[in-house]
This record gives structure tokens, C-alpha cells and sequence, in this order.
């Protein structure tokens, strides 16, 4: 079977039922809370988002840093160089007051996405029970 689009989901499944959830977006908003709490460098920052359970998969390094790079040419974050212990200077990451306001509206857009997902989950099961109409 084929999408409308013409292309195979992964492994063939043309409906993504077997998929894992593409998460390429939302490493966005998890980015903006892990540096909203304070200033981190991409090396530690990458540490942070192994450790949240709800990205999963993790998204690679270069994924992570292209969104570092775009949300700091969009003033979301900026970034300072600061010494190494014993090496190069790193650059660290800080949240601009447009970045808090954009975490702002990721954080009301998951809400209502979330509310969405209950109601679709209470709604299937129940189906799936001979409950539904």
C-alpha cells in the first residue's frame, strides 16, 4: 500500500501504525525548558535531553545543533563563549525573553494537543470495548 503521496513509511508501513513518533519537532521546545532553567553548553545540554523520557528516540547531535543554530539566528537563545576547563572555549546557551515567550506558547500548544490525545484515547478504547455507537 502507498500514501497519497506515493512513499512508503518506514519498514513499509504505509499508515506509520508501527512508526515510533517523529519527534523532530518537538526537540524545540525541550531545548528552550532545558536552557530556560539555566545557561548550558551543547555537550551538557545533550546529557539534559538524554534524561527526558518523553524524547524518545533521541534526536542525533546534528539535529540538536541546527536547532540550537536556528533559534539563535531567531533570537530565541544567544549564546556567549566561555573558557574551558583545560581546552577549547564552549559556547553557552542562555533563553532570550522571546525565546521564554515562544517556550510559552509550545507549553499551551501541548496542552491542547495532550487534552486532544486523552479524549481520542478515551474515545478508542471505548470502542474498542463495543461501548462506542
Amino acid at each position: 500500500m502507498r500514501r497519497e503521496s506515493g512513499r512508503l513509511g518506514v519498514s513499509g508501513d504505509p499508515y506509520g501504525c508501527h512508526e515510533q513518533p517523529r519527534v523532530e519537532r518537538f526537540v524545540v521546545p525541550c531545548i528552550l525548558v532545558t536552557v530556560k532553567r539555566h545557561p548550558i553548553h551543547g555537550y551538557d545540554l545533550m546529557e539534559r535531553l538524554s534524561e527526558m523520557p518523553f524524547l524518545q528516540p533521541l534526536p542525533a547531535p546534528g539535529v540538536v545543533y541546527r536547532h540550537l543554530r536556528r533559534l539563535e539566528k531567531d533570537g530565541m537563545v544567544r549564546s556567549s563563549l566561555e573558557p574551558g576547563s583545560g581546552g577549547p572555549a564552549r559556547k553557552v546557551y542562555s533563553l532570550t525573553p522571546e525565546g521564554d515567550k515562544c517556550l510559552g506558547e509550545w507549553i499551551t500548544r501541548i496542552g491542547r494537543r495532550k487534552e486532544g490525545l486523552e479524549a481520542f484515547l478515551l474515545w478508542a478504547k471505548q470502542d474498542q470495548h463495543g461501548q462506542g455507537a
